[in-house]
């Protein structure tokens, strides 16, 4: 009976984060975001890059378009999964 309940309210990937004891966002694939003051952003869980300029960066994820607004901006580092990048950032908004 419990276990019903919490299948229809958190669905399955809640349960196996807790049955694993794992974060929700690692199992659900969700975007993480890291920022070291206004100079370096980390991204993990994106999908891809969408646009560029040493202005506005756009990371697809599986929560929507992150922007990334700033001046010199530039991608540090960049794998499938994990996104790094520096500059002065001057904001960072979710665009859906």
């Amino acid at each position: 009976m419990e276990r019903n309940r919490k299948d229809r309210e958190g669905g399955v990937l809640t349960t196996v984060a807790e049955l694993f004891d794992l974060p929700a966002d690692v199992v659900a694939g969700l975007p993480r975001l890291e920022m070291v003051g206004s100079r370096q952003l980390y991204l993990e869980h994106h999908t891809g890059i969408l646009a560029y300029t040493d202005q506005q960066i756009d990371a697809n994820t599986a929560g929507g378009v992150l922007r990334v607004k700033g001046e010199r901006l530039t991608l540090l580092a960049m794998t499938a999964g994990e996104l790094r990048i520096g500059g002065h950032i001057q904001s960072v908004e979710w665009v859906r």
